[in-house]
């Protein structure tokens, strides 16, 4: 089955996080799960960002890009929110990377080089969360979507930033089990070499 690294978002590793991963192993999925808060929690997006900002947004991601150079090639990189600036250059530049996973965010692939061809991805947020949908993530993932056919871009109904995590703000039940079952296609897929072509829905 796949090998997931999972970097999470700025509240931390919250139990939201872990439920998240266990689903992902529950389905037969390997689950690795960065820290960069060190167990620190957060409440909310502000002060998980604040943080970050004190420890360096360039600092978490080398610990993150070195924590990783342990594991083998062929892993998919999955980031939430925050974890995005981690899980997306490693996916980008760290060879034999199998696919990437990146919600609530997305950078314009330029900022970390180039897209490998035919680099299965999804990208998964709600049309009017304040920070996917209104600081130009949402702009960036469509971009990447239409030039690229190997990524997938979902866009759900909702205001909600972290809404695939029982107990995170903004928390969409129907949403994230649409989300899950997608991600958990996608890892299939990987896991069999079988193509997709590009969607929004």
């Amino acid at each position: 089955m796949a090998e997931v690294v999972l970097f999470p978002h700025a509240l931390g590793v919250t139990d939201g996080v872990r439920a998240f991963a266990r689903l992902l192993e529950d389905a037969g999925h390997t689950v690795h799960v960065r820290d960069p808060f060190d167990g620190e929690t957060f409440d909310d997006v502000e002060s998980g960002v604040a943080r970050a900002r004190e420890l360096g947004f360039d600092a978490i991601a080398q610990r993150d890009a070195e924590a990783v150079a342990g594991l083998p090639a062929g892993l998919v990189y999955l980031g939430m929110s925050l974890g995005v600036m981690s899980a997306q250059p490693l996916a980008q530049n760290r060879p034999g990377a199998r696919g990437a996973v990146l919600l609530y965010s997305c950078v314009p692939p330029e900022e970390f080089g180039s897209w490998p061809a035919g680099l299965r991805a999804q990208v998964h947020g709600m049309d009017d969360d304040p920070y996917f949908a209104h600081e130009g993530d949402l702009d960036a993932a469509r971009a990447l979507a239409a030039a690229e056919p190997s990524v997938e871009l979902f866009v759900y109904p909702g205001s909600g930033h972290l809404f695939a995590e029982p107990g995170a703000p903004g928390h969409d039940e129907d949403a994230a089990r649409l989300l899950t079952r997608r991600v958990l296609d996608l890892l299939d897929e990987l896991d069999a070499g079988a193509p997709r072509g590009t969607a929004e829905a």
